[in-house]
């Protein structure tokens, strides 16, 4: 059966949201058994989970002497059984070279102290291929996605996202604190900087903390993006929050 677009839409709303799961992969000290570690996260160009790992790490040893894996997300609640999960079931490979600067780019717009990891502690960058994911959104709500509906492609260039980006964070400090008031968000002591966007809307870091603020509508072209940053901001000024 296929998935509906509105479960779909939810369970790519979650991994969007998520920064940080747990890694299953399979135990090579323990053999026949799984072995939970956490690890942090960012979506690739096509919203395959990236991760950087060490060398050294069970779980990069695992994942060289078998590929299978899944990574748990939830929503972070006071009550993880009434709260959305994400498992996304799949293969991890090592990302290619040619693709590492972008992945790279990626990941340390999101987590920028993490920078140079792969040099000074032979980190490397691994990407889950998911082949399924198993959604739970709530009680009775529970839904296999299969991997077209999971892995929205970004349609934004490298070079036309990183533009994009770079402007809202040199020229409009403004507009993101806006945002972060016009849906609640906590700022914190450190302001907020924008660190990826695709179609489906954009991630703000707090520091540490990941917010992801959606779109009204899908936006397709960097023109498109703009209306909407601008439509936010327009919301917050009828709300007399700026």
């Amino acid at each position: 059966m296929a998935n509906s677009d509105t479960t779909a839409q939810q369970a790519r709303g979650l991994l969007a949201r998520r920064h940080q799961g747990i890694l299953s992969t399979m135990s090579q000290t323990m053999t026949g058994y799984p072995f939970g570690s956490v690890v942090t996260f960012a979506a690739d160009r096509d919203n395959r989970p990236l991760i950087l790992i060490s060398t050294i790490a069970e779980h990069t040893r695992n994942i060289k002497a078998d590929q299978r894996v899944s990574l748990t997300l939830t929503e972070g609640g006071d009550d993880s059984q009434a709260e959305a999960r994400l498992t996304i079931v799949g293969i991890a490979n090592a990302v290619p070279e040619a693709e590492s600067e972008d992945a790279a780019a990626r990941y340390y717009r999101r987590f920028p102290h993490a920078a140079g990891y792969h040099r000074a502690h032979d980190f490397s960058f691994y990407r889950i291929e998911p082949l399924r994911g198993r959604y739970i959104g709530g009680f009775g709500s529970i839904h296999w996605i299969e991997t077209e509906a999971l892995s929205l492609s970004n349609p934004f260039s490298e070079t036309d996202e990183a533009g994009m980006i770079d402007h809202m964070n040199r020229d409009h400090a403004d507009a993101m604190l806006a945002y972060c008031k016009l849906f609640g968000i906590e700022i914190g002591k450190e302001p907020p900087r924008m660190s990826a966007i695709d179609s489906e809307g954009f991630d703000l870091m707090l520091g540490h903390r990941l917010a992801r603020i959606a779109f009204d509508a899908p936006a397709q072209t960097p023109v498109e993006v703009r209306k909407a940053m601008v439509a936010l901001v327009q919301r917050a000024r009828v709300g007399g929050l700026v």
